[in-house]
């Protein structure tokens, strides 16, 4: 009995001895340098300390480009074509003669009229003799005052003639010069819808054929209403800045070209909304000696707004989306915790956001590492290294930090 009593006890203080040394490594008074542990970690994130900048702000419209001249090439009289006189695809002249229509009719009309006015020319002075010595006679009572009125009325009547014939030559002569179709406008012709021996009418709906002036061209682009207000607004506000110097001036985007060599100059703003789509249209005039734009080109056109002279950005990088799609950014306070701000965002430019409101000036907004936090979270804030790593692992690496564009 007694023997089972020490056996019990020794059992207590092996267990007792086991308890203590556990306690003792999981709590620790020390580690092999015999020191006291340190505070619980820090998280660490890397910031972007926000700096207001002057920006120029542009807005990437997408357009279409149309002539700056176009001429529609249609008879003004009937008849045959004789020749066709120009080269389908070319450049052509203002005055050059594109078709030859068969001017035989229209010569023997223009004879005919100039013949009938010669008669009614010889004939008005022996009538106007007739009337004048009616004239002289009539105080002497030698002719009756009825004949004298009759010669006078056969002078005038004459006279008419004669206006009338000098029309009929006049129409005559234009409707044998309308045998000639000329070009309107210098420009680039296109194909011809008839060829020689087809026969035309006067002002026919098809046209024989078009001249379209290249160089210029114009741009048509579309923008929205709203746009128009919101930059309205912001001039009047301050916020932006007109740049007299460059606000006409427009850069045109097409195809594989990051940007067309020569800009645009902005001619006017319609000054209609489209009711169905809420957009108007902005014309600009651009150089295109090359004729690299054609009629119909689907191109964009970048349009300068104005200077922002106190413009917030921030790293895409650094703002998030609420559930409701609502932007939010993380911030380190100057207790160094950290808080979260709504924002509102105006657009990206580049791999940044614009900020319309929630930042200002100074203010350290998270770029890395704020999945690790939460608002109110204790942090140390490092400078972010826009090459992708934070400064002071940059020095501790053997590689050199990669820096920014």
């Amino acid at each position: 009995m007694r023997r089972y009593k020490k056996i019990k006890q020794l059992r207590m203080r092996a267990t007792a001895s086991a308890v203590v040394a556990a306690a003792l490594l999981l709590f620790g008074c020390g580690n092999e340098n015999g020191q006291q542990a340190g505070p619980p970690h820090v998280p660490e994130v890397a910031v972007v300390t926000i700096g207001p900048r002057s920006i120029e702000l542009t807005t990437e419209l997408p357009g279409r480009t149309s002539p700056y001249l176009v001429s529609e090439i249609r008879p003004q009289v009937n008849g045959i074509i004789q020749k066709r006189l120009f080269k389908e695809g070319s450049d052509v002249n203002a005055g050059d003669l594109l078709y030859q229509i068969d001017p035989a009719p229209f010569q023997v009309a223009y004879s005919s009229a100039k013949a009938s006015l010669g008669k009614a020319q010889a004939n008005l002075p022996s009538i106007q003799s007739r009337a004048d010595r009616y004239k002289e006679v009539l105080v002497d009572n030698a002719v009756s005052k009825q004949d004298y009125d009759d010669a006078a009325a056969a002078v005038q009547q004459a006279e008419a003639e004669v206006q009338y014939w000098k029309t009929a030559v006049e129409a005559a002569r234009i409707n044998l010069g309308y045998t000639r179709v000329t070009a309107p406008i210098s420009g680039r012709i296109g194909r011809s819808s008839v060829t020689d021996g087809a026969l035309v009418t006067a002002y026919q709906p098809t046209a024989l054929a078009t001249i379209q002036q290249l160089d210029p061209i114009y741009v048509d682009v579309t923008q929205s209403s709203a746009d128009l207000l919101r930059l309205k607004r912001n001039l009047i506000t301050g916020q932006l800045t007109a740049d007299k110097d460059n606000e006409k001036k427009v850069r045109i985007l097409f195809g594989d070209d990051p940007s067309y060599s020569l800009e645009g100059t902005l001619q006017f703003r319609d000054v209609t909304v489209d009711p169905s789509t809420g957009s108007f249209t902005l014309r600009i005039v651009v150089p295109n000696p090359g004729h690299l734009l054609l009629p119909g080109m689907f191109v964009r056109a970048v349009v300068r707004e104005g200077i922002a002279e106190k413009a917030i950005l921030v790293p895409q990088q650094g703002v998030s989306r609420t559930p409701k799609g609502e932007p939010v950014a993380l911030v380190v306070d100057d207790t160094d915790k950290v808080q979260q701000r709504m924002l509102a965002l105006d657009r990206a430019i580049g791999d940044q956001w614009l900020v319309s409101s929630g930042l200002s000036a100074g203010d350290r907004v998270i770029v890395e590492g704020g999945q690790k936090v939460r608002p109110g979270t204790a942090v140390k804030a490092v400078p972010f290294n826009r090459g992708g790593k934070k400064e002071t692992e940059s020095k501790n690496s053997a590689m050199p930090a990669a820096t920014s564009n």
